[in-house]
């Protein structure tokens, strides 16, 4: 199901990219040239994958730098004219709660992603931990700060407040050459996630079979070292956002639930990076984040809670599928001899 959802998710960003474009180009809104141009697009970022992670994590570097500059500037531009009470202004009784919290929850979404590229990282304990802590900052930095200046620098108009709108105050604000590097620079992020994303994605895959849980073709790498199988598509924006989130929900439950039996019956096998936490701390941890998840699951709608539950059935009758499958030796499974057991430690 994560992997499922993560599919999903990257069917996102190249739609989301020519939505930015469009306003550019209006041949891309919608017909046969849009099509083409996913496809294309799609294409294009898929190859730099298979070329390898190294190009990725570059590509990766300076689309972000790119992608953040702008914001500084219009930032920067926007001190003077910034009003603190209009930080203050609000409508609470016209809040879409359900599609705020999908929102606010999609954006913050797939840190553990990371997890299925940890094998490329070197010194992944070390590493990893020092990546997500700065990285967790210039999330959140990049959401709260262009707000308070959006907000604070700008006459609140919440109609306004529509997809594309920090466009239009790097225009207000900075002009013409701003909005556009501003529109640039939001086209090319979705880039950035979309080559990060079908990183994860393909991995997880690669992973699941080199496990045996799936054909082995799966674990087919090419001379890239990347993994050969992968799979792409598309759907509109509204349609994307609906499918993803609730099952990724019901495979971070999963994931915890994973991770509570590796814990507890597996505590001296081998792991690149360990939570510091003992057991109740990891135990109250997926508490509190299950938590927050089934207050997600709580206000999805029922068509998309339905797609979501069949998700997960259909995904409940694919493992038995597969085991039968090999048993009957319709399909090749095999497990990588190099890979570790799990199993504790000698002391």
């Amino acid at each position: 199901m994560k992997w499922l959802s993560g599919v999903i998710d990257n069917a996102l960003y190249p739609v989301l990219f020519l939505d930015y474009m469009k306003s550019a180009m209006p041949i891309l809104a919608g017909g046969l040239p849009r099509a083409v141009a996913i496809l294309v697009l799609t294409a294009s970022l898929t190859y730099m994958n298979y070329r390898g992670l190294s190009v990725v994590g570059w590509a990766a570097i300076l689309l972000g730098v790119f992608s953040l500059l702008p914001f500084v500037i219009v930032g920067l531009l926007a001190i003077p004219k910034i009003e603190p009470p209009r930080w203050l202004v609000a409508d609470l009784g016209h809040i879409n709660w359900g599609v705020y919290l999908n929102t606010l929850f999609w954006n913050l979404n797939y840190w553990d992603s990371i997890s299925t590229l940890s094998g490329e990282v070197e010194d992944p304990g070390r590493t990893l931990p020092r990546a997500l802590f700065y990285a967790l900052i210039l999330v959140v930095s990049g959401y709260f700060f262009p707000i308070l200046i959006g907000t604070g620098a700008i006459p609140v108009d919440l109609n306004k407040w529509r997809d594309g709108y920090f466009s239009d105050i790097a225009r207000m604000l900075g002009g013409v050459w701003l909005r556009t590097w501003v529109q640039a620079a939001s086209a090319l992020s979705n880039m950035g996630m979309f080559v990060t994303e079908m990183s994860s994605d393909s991995f997880q895959l690669l992973g699941m079979a080199e496990r045996g849980m799936l054909p082995e073709i799966f674990a087919k790498s090419s001379r890239h070292g990347t993994p050969l199988v992968r799979m792409i598509t598309w759907l509109s924006f509204q349609e994307i956002i609906a499918a993803e989130n609730s099952l990724y929900c019901f495979g971070m439950i999963m994931e915890f639930i994973a991770f509570l039996k590796l814990r507890l019956k597996y505590p001296a096998t081998s792991r690149p990076y360990k939570i510091p936490l003992g057991n109740t701390g990891a135990v109250l941890l997926c508490i509190i984040t299950t938590a927050l998840i089934v207050v997600v699951l709580a206000v999805a709608q029922l068509k998309v809670m339905v797609i979501s539950l069949a998700a997960v059935g259909i995904s409940l009758i694919l493992d038995p599928c597969l085991r039968h499958s090999e048993k009957n030796r319709w399909l090749r499974f095999s497990v990588d001899p190099d890979l570790p057991e799990f199993y504790p430690e000698s002391s």
